[in-house]
């Protein structure tokens, strides 16, 4: 049971974080395509960094507490996938945050112009 310790935490993050998407409507999951660049803007800086600290030693994982499956580089698969459930989590908290307090962001609709109006 302990190789689900890893796994568990990230289910409890996702798990946590989903009723932002579906109490306050925070649509982060209707727009994959803004998701995946979030991610992919957030991953691979962590997963160098990461895997140079495996690779020098500067920590390691303790594999008994894993799946056993390690990516390329000796990362364990949930650490691969922290650096996506996490970031997923952290732009629910934000458009939950956003939604409650009305806060813009900048990528808000911009209304249409009225039709007769004078460019």
């Amino acid at each position: 049971m302990q190789q689900l310790t890893y796994v568990a935490m990230l289910v409890f993050v996702l798990l946590a974080t989903l009723p932002l998407e579906l109490w306050l409507h925070t649509r982060v999951y209707a727009r994959p395509g803004r998701l995946a660049l979030t991610v992919l803007c957030a991953a691979p800086p962590f997963l160098v960094w990461d895997l140079w600290a495996v690779q020098t030693g500067q920590w390691s994982f303790d594999l008994e507490r894993t799946l056993g499956v390690v990516a390329p580089g000796g990362l364990p698969l949930e650490e691969v996938l922290f650096f996506v459930v996490v970031p997923v989590a952290s732009v629910l908290a934000l458009e939950a945050v956003r939604s409650v307090r009305g806060w813009p962001l900048g990528d808000e609709a911009q209304p249409a112009p009225s039709a007769g109006a004078d460019g």
